[in-house]
């Protein structure tokens, strides 16, 4: 039986782009169903398939798992040899942690700079919050490529979890503008050319959905997705 991923709006949705990549990385059969965020039925087509009412969900079989990091540990343990953990246990707890770190932190480079993939902010001054996540980012990406690096073009070399962890990240400093060092700009470069990647950024220019950030937070209402 195939799996089936459930996936917000591609352009949009940060946590559905981790849970696909994840799941492209393992190599499990699966075929995806986009269901629209921010749309007056969202939350009920969600919760008809998610207990959460979140994205992604996988449901491979009878297992249904949730949230990206349980996703990439589910994956992990089904397909030990896919990559989504290095294989040196430094380098896998240092993955482990910086992907953890992603997963509960940066709350205001969130807030401040919403996924958008195909939006282009150049030259916005990000507040000295915002300022305070993307330098330790710059850190952490630095010091990976640094330390771990050197076979190959991502954190650890090889294309693996934590790289999936960041790539909403990636989109959020490429449509907004940010310069970081050159280290970060390289690998801001490789992981939008990464073919899985790639292919998520192409298909997000193809939704028929758009949603007006800035209008939503100057009126102070919530976002609503209209079709273009």
């Amino acid at each position: 039986m195939t799996a089936t991923l459930y996936i917000g709006n591609r352009n949009y949705s940060s946590w559905s782009l981790r849970g696909w990549l994840l799941t492209r990385l393992s190599g499990l059969e699966f075929r995806e169903q986009v269901i629209p965020l921010y749309a007056p039925d969202s939350k009920a087509q969600i919760l008809a398939v998610c207990p959460s009412g979140m994205v992604p969900c996988l449901h491979d079989g009878k297992v249904v798992t949730w949230d990206s990091l349980a996703i990439a540990e589910y994956l992990h343990e089904q397909f030990p040899d896919s990559g989504i953990w290095p294989r040196n246990p430094v380098q896998r707890a240092h993955a482990r942690s910086i992907s953890a770190e992603m997963h509960s932190g940066f709350a205001d480079l969130r807030r401040a700079m919403p996924m958008d993939i195909h939006s282009g902010k150049q030259g916005v001054a990000p507040s000295p919050a915002v300022q305070a996540n993307l330098a330790r980012i710059e850190q952490i990406w630095t010091d990976c490529r640094d330390r771990f690096g050197a076979g190959g073009d991502y954190l650890f070399g090889a294309w693996s979890g934590a790289d999936c962890m960041y790539a909403p990240v990636v989109m959020r400093i490429h449509s907004n503008g940010v310069q970081l060092n050159a280290t970060v700009q390289k690998y801001v470069a490789a992981v939008r050319a990464q073919k899985d990647t790639a292919a998520w950024i192409e298909a997000a220019r193809s939704e028929p959905w758009v949603i007006d950030w800035e209008a939503a937070a100057r009126t102070g209402v919530a976002p609503v997705a209209q079709r273009k």
